[in-house]
């Protein structure tokens, strides 16, 4: 595909979204490294591979960047199965631990004849409930949330949803640490593991949390950013870098979000060429690199006329930080 650059110094939204391109590379630039998928979603780097892992959500297909060769190709696909996230697996470089519907499983990469490993299904009595986004913790568990039923665009069951934490003990009776979720998305945590952050996207908020790693316990919620009625869009997927800082992807927002959590203040904001914006995740070998997930899903053909790379992976360089490694699942 065609990859286009783009200068976060010089180019306004309105003419990222209408793809004009900038020269001039003072400062911060995004990449279109894909071509458009329909739902991109939960994308983690997999430095084994060499490879940014994300997901097309309802094709039921785990997308592969190769940072090295700029390619892409389908690491494996579950037709008629929603599938997201996607989690590293600490016992194989070829395994991930999956949530296909409302199925925790293990899923393997390249090898078609391979079924999925069911480990377990949640809320039975919410048939159309499925997962959504999650995280290993730095012990292996598993943390991963559902989202309510979606039948259109803007519609949506709320407090159906829940975020559950698996553990290797417990993977058949999960325990449900956030109630009444209607959207369960982006989840970090501190570079010491003492704080866990959580987004539940209908509510607009980005959450803190004291977090215990040795039992795996949060306690004390507290607000540390709100996008409510600021125009910004809905908190989506979201990661951390090495400073404590989190970057926030803005569903309906076109961007991304550096926030301060400590003081609860905005850093900066980085437009990206889609309006449907959905997670982030740092990449590439010095975790310097800010992949960007987004979506053409919902969008009208008026809409996909004016942001034709909706669907497409980016990346954003030259941020003057960079990411910490993703834990891996053991469960």
């Amino acid at each position: 595909m065609l990859t286009m650059w783009f200068s976060l110094a010089t180019v306004s939204l309105a003419c990222l979204v209408q793809g004009i391109m900038s020269t001039e590379f003072d400062g911060p630039s995004i990449i279109q490294v894909s071509d458009p998928v329909t739902m991109g979603e939960s994308p983690v780097w997999d430095r084994r591979l060499g490879k940014l892992l994300f997901v097309d959500i309802h094709k039921g297909r785990v997308m592969a960047y190769d940072f090295e060769k700029k390619t892409t190709d389908i690491a494996a696909e579950f037709p008629g199965h929603d599938l997201t996230p996607i989690i590293l697996y600490k016992n194989s470089p070829n395994v991930l631990v999956a949530g296909l519907g409302r199925n925790l499983a293990k899923i393997a990469l390249y090898n078609k004849l391979a079924d999925p490993e069911i480990l377990h299904t949640v809320q039975h009595d919410k048939p159309k409930n499925r997962f959504n986004d999650g995280k290993a913790d730095s012990r292996g568990r598993v943390w991963i949330g559902t989202i309510g039923d979606e039948p259109s665009r803007g519609k949506l069951d709320l407090n159906a949803a829940a975020l559950f934490k698996f553990t290797k003990g417990n993977v058949t009776n999960p325990t449900v640490m956030i109630p009444k979720v209607s959207v369960s998305n982006g989840i970090a945590w501190n570079q010491d593991g003492t704080e866990l952050y959580y987004i539940d996207t209908p509510s607009e908020e980005i959450v803190k949390y004291d977090y215990y790693s040795e039992s795996g316990n949060i306690a004390n919620k507290t607000v540390v950013f709100s996008t409510k009625g600021k125009g910004l869009g809905y908190p989506d997927g979201m990661t951390i870098d090495e400073d404590g800082n989190l970057w926030v992807a803005l569903y309906a927002g076109g961007s991304v979000i550096q926030i301060n959590p400590s003081n609860r203040t905005l850093i900066r904001r980085i437009p990206i060429p889609a309006q449907f914006t959905t997670s982030v995740a740092w990449g590439g070998p010095n975790l310097d690199v800010l992949f960007v997930t987004t979506a053409r899903r919902y969008l009208t053909p008026e809409e996909l006329q004016g942001q034709p790379g909706a669907g497409s992976l980016y990346a954003i360089t030259g941020l003057g930080t960079r990411g910490l490694p993703d834990f891996e699942a053991d469960v």
